[in-house]
């Protein structure tokens, strides 16, 4: 069985703790109720070809915000009240997405055919081996020349939190660029729902001078992200 790095369906419904040794969450940071702005962005500028794959995809709403642009989307996700929840939200805005729990190291049931893969905050919940048995998987349901977006916390940011995996740039670009050719590799901000004195709480022995208030009082963190094209092996 694989191990993870918490226990997403308990963080979903009452708090869990990041790891063994780290801090506990009463909710996901990850969780905004609405899409990523980023991922927004990405849209905005055509970046999203349908079929999509949202490995990752928690409550949804990244999901059911490429739905709403017209797009067919499948989403997974471990926790099963998170995937619960996507679905009401689904069902409630009359929006058409298969989500689905399926472990993303794994993701068996799938059927192959995703021309765009999004991973927003998954890859670094995951160990070195981890990493690459999920990189195996998306490679295995996307079509020839498809297209991966990553956002995933680079090594200064996640340690600060107890992350599985190594997050430096060496090691990224060595696993992703195993089955898929890396085009773009940079440092953006990613929006989390934690005020900066909560998330100074959060980890107040640890230096998070590096986020930043998005100007509605939510704290910026630096993220890689990475686009890649489908290496045709």
């Amino acid at each position: 069985m694989t191990e993870h790095l918490m226990d997403f369906d308990a963080l979903h419904g009452q708090g869990a703790a990041l790891g063994p040794d780290g801090p506990v969450l009463e909710s996901a940071p990850w969780q905004l109720d609405e899409p990523q702005p980023l991922i927004i962005e990405l849209a905005d500028q055509g970046q999203f070809v349908g079929p999509v794959l949202d490995c990752g995809c928690w409550v949804g709403d990244n999901a059911l915000f490429l739905a709403s642009r017209g797009l067919s989307v499948t989403a997974v996700d471990i926790s099963p009240s998170a995937i619960s929840s996507a679905q009401a939200k689904a069902s409630a805005r009359g929006l058409a997405v298969d989500f689905r729990v399926s472990d993303a190291t794994v993701l068996d049931g799938l059927t192959p055919g995703f021309a765009t893969v999004l991973d927003s905050a998954l890859m670094h919940c995951l160990s070195d081996s981890q990493r690459v048995s999920y990189l195996a998987a998306i490679h295995r349901l996307s079509t020839p020349g498809a297209r991966l977006h990553v956002l995933c916390f680079p090594d200064f940011v996640a340690g600060a939190f107890p992350m599985p995996g190594h997050l430096d740039e060496a090691s990224l670009r060595r696993d992703i660029g195993q089955l898929w050719h890396i085009d773009q590799m940079e440092i953006r901000h990613y929006t989390t729902n934690l005020p900066p004195s909560a998330l100074r709480s959060l980890v107040p022995t640890a230096s998070m001078s590096l986020a930043t208030d998005d100007g509605l009082g939510r704290s910026l963190l630096p993220i890689w992200h990475i686009s890649a094209t489908r290496r045709d092996t």
